[in-house]
């Protein structure tokens, strides 16, 4: 989600100084390679790039492409085989053993461009589908390109209207919204990536100490929404932290009701004040949330466990699986920085249903989809 978002901004920029820009979307891999389908790149005509379609190999020749996109105005499929030599001599091998389909779009006005779609999917707060249609079986036809933004009780759509296959497309594009499962499909002539996106993680820091403020800058750098609650006016401020969405001043019971809650929104209580963390981590249980993490030793949650029931709080089984604590992955942190970094990759592995082990030790493919 971060790459959109900056992919836009980038949009926004080029269009304030006339800048013609063509949007690059991996839609098919076969095999491996370093970025999957749904990895994108703004491209403007001058050689600026936004976001990454690749490790760095392709994105040269994909700049060449591009800028004859912005010139001809038309669409183009590009395909690369790391496996090839011909393409290893455009900087391309690089050992990922797989095939790479990248559609090139030229950015053009209107309400239902590809910018416009991916604007849509980034204010959404749930899961989302984005359509783009390619034709991969004749490369040099028409490539209709970024065609359906779908959301609960939203479609946004460009040219789809007068497709023989449009009412199959919007079935299969419902399906992979309510399976939340990116897949792709053919039709007559044409082959569609139906790209299921992840809505934004929303980060709740509770407490405003010097230890929250790195914590604050990962997750800048990774695009969350970020807010910051204290009860302290002299701690909560823009100067200490310029960088999350919202500051709350708050005493524990007025927090729930000044914060929108969902299935993305993970809490960390890092107050250093027990009583503070009691009184919210009592009205937030009942909400379910998907994520708790609280800093300090297990013998603190340990008690705070067991005042909260002997208070009269139900904790279920799905609270225990989502209390974490102490917060963070073994990684042997110690600094501020280094604590904040264990946190935000907990985060991030509970959120994409990982549990955090070296990758060297995977037996099985790292993108399974």
């Amino acid at each position: 989600m971060k790459e959109l978002i900056d992919i836009v901004a980038a949009y926004e920029r080029a269009v304030k100084t006339g800048v013609k820009t063509a949007l690059a979307t991996v839609v098919l891999v076969e095999g491996s390679a370093y970025r999957r389908a749904g990895a994108r790149m703004l491209i403007t005509e001058d050689g600026q790039l936004t976001g990454a379609i690749s490790g760095g190999c392709l994105e040269g020749d994909a700049l060449r492409k591009a800028r004859m996109v912005i010139l001809q105005q038309e669409p183009l499929l590009v395909t690369y085989d790391t496996m090839d030599d011909d393409d290893a001599k455009l900087g391309v091998g690089l050992g990922c053993n797989g095939i790479i389909h990248i559609l090139i779009e030229p950015i053009t006005g209107g309400l239902t461009n590809p910018i416009s779609l991916l604007k849509a999917t980034i204010a959404n707060k749930s899961y989302a589908v984005f359509v783009t249609l390619f034709n991969l079986e004749n490369r040099k036809a028409r490539q209709p390109g970024s065609c359906l933004f779908i959301a609960d009780g939203q479609i946004i759509s460009a040219g789809i209207e007068k497709l023989p296959y449009k009412n199959e497309l919007l079935e299969d594009a419902n399906n992979a919204l309510n399976t939340q499962r990116s897949v792709v499909t053919g039709y007559e002539g044409c082959t569609a990536f139906i790209e299921c996106v992840k809505p934004l993680i929303s980060l709740v820091i509770l407490g405003a100490g010097n230890d929250a403020i790195p914590l604050t800058e990962f997750a800048a750098v990774l695009g969350w929404h970020i807010t910051v609650i204290d009860g302290r006016p002299n701690y909560v401020t823009a100067d200490r932290f310029p960088l999350p969405h919202q500051l709350l001043v708050a005493k524990p019971g007025q927090i729930v009701q000044n914060i929108a809650i969902n299935e993305w929104t993970a809490f960390v209580l890092m107050t250093h004040n027990y009583n503070y963390e009691f009184s919210f981590l009592k009205d937030l249980l009942p909400l379910d949330p998907s994520y708790i993490g609280i800093l300090g030793p297990k013998k603190k949650l340990e008690r705070m466990l067991s005042e909260l029931e002997e208070s009269g709080t139900n904790i279920t089984e799905r609270n225990l699986e989502t209390i974490h604590g102490p917060v963070g992955l073994d990684i042997g942190s110690e600094t501020a920085e280094e604590i904040a970094l264990s946190i935000v990759a907990e985060i991030k592995a509970v959120f994409s249903e990982r549990n955090g082990h070296p990758l060297k030790y995977k037996t099985t493919v790292i993108h399974s989809t």
